[in-house]
């Protein structure tokens, strides 16, 4: 199930009243598609109103599922955990690349270079610290765990995502602040070694999957907020992401 939609105007703003707000991330449930080895989640009633007089649950889920913020330690030991971001690193302006028509033919399409350069021609160069996001229509998904991962015969995963040499584009030449995508990894769900997690995450980037919502997004223009549990010592954390557009963009 995508996220609510977008409520516009001042009271949604207040002193903003020429941007709308989208929501970007999925509602966690213990039906949230997760990688074939990952943590359950899992919900469990700790009060009740009619015993404690009030409801409260305790919940369990892991790290890395749900929309959620994947940091540096899940590859580099002494890499950055997700409670160590200052929260102005969190604030990021974003681009969309739209690929849904290559990924609607091809389940494991990769972006190529030679698609990023197709989209810079026809919006300006990927600005650098900005947040480079991979719409590949994955979202429609996501109520379909089997179909959202691509699972087949022998657990192999398939979905889309960013190739390498894109990537290394991305970070060598423009300077991105991270990848983010509709998906469940910003690599190919074939490309087992992660070589694009492990390529963005060497530096303090950011890494962001699951993502709700990006066909609501300009494919420049948008600003992105990331809240995330400062677990401490975590390797990721859930995340709820949400989108300032102005106006004009959309």
């Amino acid at each position: 199930m995508n996220a609510p939609s977008e409520k516009k105007g001042p009271d949604a703003l207040g002193a903003f009243p020429h941007f709308r707000v989208v929501s970007l991330s999925h509602a966690v449930s213990p039906d949230t598609p997760r990688w074939p080895d990952d943590p359950l989640t899992e919900f469990q009633a700790w009060s009740e109103i009619e015993r404690e007089g009030y409801f409260l649950r305790r919940f369990a889920m892991g790290e890395h599922s749900g929309t959620h913020l994947v940091a540096p330690a899940s590859y580099y030991p002494a890499g950055r955990t997700v409670d160590q971001y200052a929260a102005d690193e969190l604030v990021k302006p974003a681009v969309v690349i739209d690929i849904r028509r290559q990924c609607s033919k091809i389940a494991d399409y990769a972006l190529t270079v030679d698609d990023l350069l197709d989209w810079e021609a026809r919006h300006g160069e990927v600005p650098a610290g900005c947040l480079v996001l991979l719409l590949t229509g994955w979202a429609d998904r996501w109520t379909n765990p089997g179909a959202y991962l691509g699972v087949d015969s022998t657990r192999g995963l398939h979905f889309p995502g960013f190739g390498y040499d894109a990537a290394a584009l991305l970070v060598n030449e423009r300077g991105m602040a991270g990848l983010g995508t509709d998906t469940a990894g910003v690599e190919p769900g074939v490309d087992n070694g992660l070589p694009v997690s492990i390529l963005v995450l060497a530096e303090p980037r950011i890494v962001l999957e699951n993502l709700a919502n990006l066909d609501r997004l300009p494919a420049t223009g948008a600003t992105l907020v990331i809240g995330v549990l400062r677990l401490v010592g975590g390797s990721g954390s859930p995340a709820a992401v949400t989108a300032f557009v102005p106006s004009e963009t959309t």
